[in-house]
């Protein structure tokens, strides 16, 4: 039963360090990545859809991505959602080709952006933590059930306090090289 938990902790933290790298690829870097655009939607038939259903999004170079839509109809409506979207990009529509230059990061934009990168990494921290907190809850659960000893008690949640250490290690670390490719000129 124990080792249950535990391996359900590890899996769950494990997933929480795979979903930061995902949040993290979506952060400009001044790269051209599809992951840049991967949370926008389109309205598509009435139905909100990500633009890279509807389209085909590729790298053209190190500074622009292109979008060609599989319908003529949806250039202007990716062009107007990569506008009203945080990314700051001008999208350049040539035909049924629409390419998004990305301009270089200004120092400014690139502390603010490791300040975005920090608050992912805090909120995977959170959510690691909480994933620890319910895991000594089932533990303690079992004792009071008198399914485990004190002493076993004890022994587990100190491993579960050592998988916590291990992932937010692995947290931090993946934050770190972020931020190292974000402030890279």
């Amino acid at each position: 039963m124990i080792n249950e938990i535990l391996e359900d902790a590890k899996t769950r933290m494990g997933k929480s360090v795979e979903s930061l790298k995902g949040d993290l690829a979506g952060v400009r870097t001044g790269r051209a990545n599809t992951a840049l655009i991967d949370g926008l939607t389109v309205s598509y038939y009435g139905n909100a859809t990500p633009i890279n259903q509807v389209a085909n999004v590729a790298v053209a170079d190190s500074r622009t991505l292109t979008i060609t839509p599989w319908e003529k109809d949806m250039v202007a409506p990716i062009e107007k959602a990569i506008m009203t979207s945080s990314l700051g990009l001008n999208p350049v529509s040539a035909g049924l080709v629409i390419r998004l230059p990305l301009p270089p990061l200004t120092e400014e934009r690139r502390k603010e952006m490791v300040k975005v990168v920090h608050g992912h990494g805090e909120n995977c921290k959170i959510a690691i933590r909480n994933i620890r907190r319910d895991a000594n809850q089932h533990l303690k659960s079992l004792q009071n059930e008198k399914e485990i000893t004190e002493d076993e008690l004890h022994g587990s949640e100190q491993q579960v306090q050592d998988i916590t250490d291990k992932y937010v290690a692995k947290v931090d670390s993946v934050v770190q090289e972020k931020e190292k490719e974000l402030m890279e000129v």
